[in-house]
This record gives structure tokens, C-alpha cells and sequence, in this order.
């Protein structure tokens, strides 16, 4: 019987059967693919990436948010807004010394009005408290913060410096008016030695009630900030070692400071020196687990990994005989720095152009990436072979990260606000960089597709079939064609015996 059920079978059915199978297979893919998006999609909502988003909140907070350098907390659950961090970059350039003078030369802006305005804001925060009113200087400074108008507020420092020696005053000058580095240290200067005035006399007055601590809270926020600017001044004036020290000098004085990450400046000095070993030590105090890592922290751990590699590192030798110890911890060192941001690579391998740097950053985002590549690239390039290690390795990180979810195995999955942060945050002339998401194999495209094509062509041969034939046999002339007119081309010109000793073979 099972035989006689089989010889009644056409070929029909087999076509039709093979099609439904093609069918079947396709739908199976596309569901799977369509299942893990929105589980990706959910595993993101619900998770709520702790780390990488902020609590869009107003009023009593506002000042405790700004002081930790725009890092909003996203512990308080039950506002429902969210949003990516925003941190104040720790080498943010000078407006009037750099950022000028690229319009100068350019015509382009280089910042956004949401980056300054985000500034104005830490301004209004770091530099002003509700006592100002009682000191003519300080009342003009407190409104010249708020300012729009570059001219307005240079206007204003000067009006208050007319009045008093006023350290805001010089910071802002320092800042906006200076068109060299060497002008704006002068003003710093000067900006130091009023603030320092200011500072001791509010330490003696802080715990005498609210506002004192209030007043006091300012005058170490602009006393930090004038130093820090100085020794930043120094780095750029070719003195690394005089900025070094004024960095250590700093966070020692300061330790509980630790929101203006200063010790992102100083590994970038201590790398200009090339005292590989004191960058290892700041390594070992901040790279800590319960601290909000960076790309300045993971790729200069992953720099000095490498540099104990890259000189002798072959990618042909090491497919060869495997990967040694060293190698493979240097090899993990870079997927862990690419796991956290993945823009990176693109610019230390100058495969993408930089630009200045925004005066905000998004940690994980193209903006944090061009600030570290603009003032790191140098470092890496000093550093034989690193470059080609990194070349070599940083696309394996895509293929380790689990998949559909993108959680990663060191940080939490990347977030998915931060195209359009970088968008508000870098100018429109920039191509902003997007996570490279993971692309389906072509063997799998390529399968699906065909799966779907013969399905298709299955279901139309069993429902038209005479119609069907005619097609088929209309797309075969049409195919051999070419093939049927060099033929005939070829026995006009050839010798009818000799083309029928070729036939004959």
C-alpha cells in the first residue's frame, strides 16, 4: 500500500511540498528575529540601565545634580522621565583661546546652544549662591551668568571687576575673552588670588549658619576650578610636570571632589610623560568596581595592557601558535574599553575625522569618544603597535557580546537614548557616530531569501500551473538568448566541416 501511495504521487506535489517547507523555514526565521527585538526591547525597559540613564528632575535637587557634573540619579523611581547622563568633560577647551579661534578660521560653530546652555547652567550653579545680592560684584556676576550674549557677559566681568576683585570676574574673562592660552593663565592668576581670599575667610564664617555654608560651598567650587584651570593652562604651555604636580597638589587638598574628575587630566598628563608606572597606580585607585567608569579609564588600562605586547604582535604568529598570557589579558583589555564605547576604535584608527571636542560629554556616546581620541590619539600612536593591536582585535568584541540583548559581560546593555543625546550635543556638520549593531550572517539572509523565493514560485506553479509554464518557459528563451545568438555567430563564421568536428566532440 505504501508503495502504490508513493508511485501515485506527481511531481507536482513534491514541488508544492518543497515549497511549504521553504515557507515554514522563513516564517520560523522572521518570528525569531522579530521575538528577540522586542525581548532586547524588554529587557531595556524593565531593567531601566541604572547606570546609564538620569531622573529628569527639577527644584530642591538641582544644585546636588549640577554638582556632580550633570550625572542625574536615576534611584528615585518613581519619576517616570528618563534620559541619558550629560557630564561635564574633564579637558573641555577654552572658548575664547580654541573654541574662537576654530570659527575664526573654520566659520563653524563649534558648539551647540544645548552644550552652552548645559554650561550656563553649571556657571549659575558652581559660581553663584543666594548671598550675592549683599556684594555689588558678586550681584553682577550672578546675572551676567545668565547671560546669552558672549559681549554682554565680558561687559559685565569688567563692570564687576570695577568694583571689586572679583575671582568669578577673572574666570570668566580668563574663559571667554582671552584669545591665548598664555592670556587666559594671567587671568587665572589673578582669578587665584582673589579667590584664595575669599575662600578663607568663608572657611572661617561656615558653620556660623545656612547661607555662610552656602557661601562657603562657592568659594570652593570656584577655588577648585581655578585650580584645576591652571594646571591645565600649564599642560597646554608645554610645563607636564609643573601640571602634574598641581593635579596631585589638588586632589590631595580636595579628595572628597571626586565629581570633577580630575584624575582624567592627570593620566592624561602622566601619559604626555610617559610614566607608564604612575598611570598604573591612578589606575588601580579609580578603575574600582563601585566607581562610574569612563573611556579614559578602560582604554588606558587597555593601553598600558597592550604596550607590554604590541611591539612583537603579529596577527599570523598568533593564529599560528595561539595567544600567550600577556596577549590575551591586553586582547580582553581592549574588548572590555570597546564594550563600554564602541566609537572609539573609528577614531584612534582614524578611520573617522575628529573634531573639537563638545564642552559635555555622554558617557558610552560618540561625544565621550571624541573627547578622549582628541586628546589621546597621541598617546596610542607613541605606544609602537598598540594602534595594530587595537586594528587587529576591537571588532571581536561584537561577536562576544550576547545577542539578542546586548548586555554585555562587564557593563550594563548599551542604552538606546544616546544617538539622539549626541545629536543635541555635537554640532550638525558632524556625522555622529551610531553603535555598530550586530548585522545577521549573508548565509542566513541569503537562505531566507531563497526559502521565500521557492515557496513563492511553489504556490503560484500549484494554483496556475498552465500559466505558470508559459512564464517558465518565456524566462528560459530570455535567459539562453545571448547564449543562442553567439552560437549562431560562431557557426556563420566558422568552417562548416571543422564546426561539425566540434559538435561532434
Amino acid at each position: 500500500s505504501v508503495s502504490m501511495f508513493l508511485n501515485t504521487l506527481t511531481p507536482k506535489f513534491y514541488v508544492a511540498l518543497t515549497g511549504t517547507s521553504s515557507l515554514i523555514s522563513g516564517l520560523i526565521l522572521v518570528s525569531t528575529r522579530y521575538i528577540n527585538i522586542t525581548l532586547q526591547i524588554n529587557f531595556l525597559t524593565q531593567n531601566g540601565i541604572s547606570d546609564f540613564i538620569q531622573i529628569n528632575s527639577k527644584g530642591s535637587n538641582h544644585t546636588t545634580q549640577v554638582a556632580e557634573g550633570k550625572g542625574r540619579s536615576c534611584e528615585n523611581k518613581e519619576l517616570p522621565t528618563v534620559e541619558c547622563k550629560v557630564w561635564r568633560n574633564p579637558l573641555n577647551l577654552f572658548r575664547g583661546a580654541e573654541y574662537n579661534r576654530y570659527t575664526w578660521v573654520t566659520g563653524r560653530e563649534p558648539l551647540t546652544y544645548y552644550d552652552m546652555n548645559l554650561s550656563a547652567q553649571d556657571h549659575q550653579t558652581f559660581f553663584t549662591c543666594d548671598t550675592d545680592h549683599l556684594r555689588p560684584a558678586d550681584a553682577i556676576m550672578q546675572k551676567a551668568w545668565r547671560e546669552r550674549n558672549p559681549q554682554a557677559r565680558i561687559s559685565a566681568a569688567h563692570e564687576a571687576l570695577e568694583l571689586n576683585e572679583c575671582a568669578t570676574a577673572y574666570i570668566l574673562l580668563a574663559e571667554e575673552e582671552a584669545t591665548t592660552i598664555v592670556e587666559a593663565e594671567k587671568l587665572f592668576k589673578q582669578a587665584l588670588k582673589a579667590g584664595e581670599g575669599c575662600y578663607r575667610r568663608s572657611q572661617q564664617l561656615q558653620h556660623h549658619g545656612a547661607q555662610y555654608e552656602a557661601q562657603h560651598r562657592r568659594d570652593t567650587n570656584v577655588l577648585v576650578y581655578i585650580k584645576r584651570r591652571l594646571a591645565m593652562c600649564a599642560r597646554k604651555l608645554g610645563r607636564t610636570r609643573e601640571a602634574v604636580k598641581m593635579m596631585r597638589d589638588l586632589m590631595k587638598e580636595f579628595p572628597l571632589l571626586s565629581m570633577f574628575n580630575i584624575h582624567e587630566n592627570l593620566l592624561e598628563a602622566l601619559l604626555e610623560l610617559q610614566a607608564y608606572a604612575d598611570v598604573q597606580a591612578v589606575l588601580a585607585k579609580y578603575d574600582d568596581i563601585s566607581l562610574p567608569k569612563s573611556a579614559t579609564i578602560c582604554y588606558t588600562a587597555a593601553l598600558l595592557k597592550a604596550r607590554a605586547v604590541s611591539d612583537k604582535f603579529s596577527p599570523e604568529a598568533a593564529s599560528r601558535r595561539g595567544l600567550s598570557t600577556a596577549e590575551m589579558n591586553a586582547v580582553e583589555a581592549i574588548h572590555r574599553a570597546v564594550e563600554f564605547n564602541p566609537h572609539v576604535p573609528k577614531y584612534l584608527l582614524e578611520m573617522k575625522s575628529l573634531i573639537l571636542p563638545p564642552e559635555h560629554i555622554l558617557k558610552r556616546g560618540d561625544s565621550e569618544a571624541i573627547a578622549y581620541a582628541f586628546f589621546h590619539l597621541q598617546h596610542w600612536k607613541r605606544v609602537e603597535g598598540a594602534l595594530n593591536l587595537l586594528h587587529c582585535t576591537w571588532e571581536g568584541t561584537f561577536r562576544m557580546i550576547p545577542y539578542p540583548l546586548e548586555k554585555g559581560h562587564l557593563f550594563y546593555p548599551y542604552p538606546i537614548c544616546t544617538e539622539t543625546a549626541d545629536r543635541e550635543l555635537l554640532p550638525s556638520f558632524h556625522e555622529v557616530s551610531v553603535y555598530p549593531k550586530k548585522e545577521l550572517p549573508f548565509f542566513i539572509l541569503f537562505t531566507a531569501g531563497l526559502c521565500s523565493f521557492t515557496a513563492m514560485l511553489a504556490l503560484l506553479t500549484h494554483q496556475f500551473p498552465e500559466l505558470m509554464g508559459v512564464f517558465a518557459k518565456a524566462f528560459l528563451s530570455t535567459l539562453f538568448a545571448p547564449l543562442n545568438f553567439v552560437m549562431e555567430k560562431v557557426e556563420s563564421i566558422l568552417p562548416s566541416s571543422l564546426w561539425h568536428q566540434l559538435t561532434r566532440i
